[in-house]
């Protein structure tokens, strides 16, 4: 007669139902996770979306700069990041801060999520977001603003007069 007791009896669940009685338990982090993204994404769309600037693409950015003579303002953020939101609503939505973009360079923001982001941190050694590059028309970093959150201090640092 076998005394081995590692193996199921029939009085014990099978291991597979032992297993997925632990499911809820690892599915609902990932749930909370995902949620937790799609909110904070959210949250970022409504930020950009009232800012009320006008975003264009990096490639096409450039080729406006090149025509109004002016510089491109590359804005590296990701849709998700509290600190991009709150650069956006801060900042980017207030009115002395849009006029002086508006009249003296060409948005950009470059998505850390895609492959212009990707293309975008590896030209410029990016390494975090929000970071805030001036570029000329020709694409060459003129420099790299430092993070603000006051718009006064936003215009001062943008503004060429």
């Amino acid at each position: 007669m076998s005394t081995d007791t590692s193996q199921d009896t029939p009085t014990s669940p099978p291991i597979y139902r032992r297993m997925l009685s632990w499911l809820p338990y690892l599915l609902i982090p990932v749930i909370a996770y995902f949620a937790h993204v799609e909110y904070n994404s959210y949250l970022g769309k409504q930020a950009i979306e009232g800012t009320g600037l006008t975003i264009h693409p990096l490639d096409k950015a450039l080729i406006k700069a090149d025509k109004e003579e002016k510089l491109v303002l590359a804005d590296m953020s990701a849709i998700w990041c509290p600190t991009c939101r709150r650069l956006d609503n801060e900042v980017f939505s207030d009115e002395s801060v849009k006029q002086v973009i508006e009249k003296n360079y060409v948005f950009s923001r470059i998505e850390y999520e895609s492959k212009e982001g990707e293309a975008f941190m590896k030209k410029y050694q990016v390494k975090g977001f929000p970071t805030l590059l001036v570029l000329d028309s020709q694409g060459n970093k003129l420099a790299q603003l430092p993070l603000t959150f006051s718009p006064a201090e936003f215009v001062s640092l943008i503004n060429p007069s």
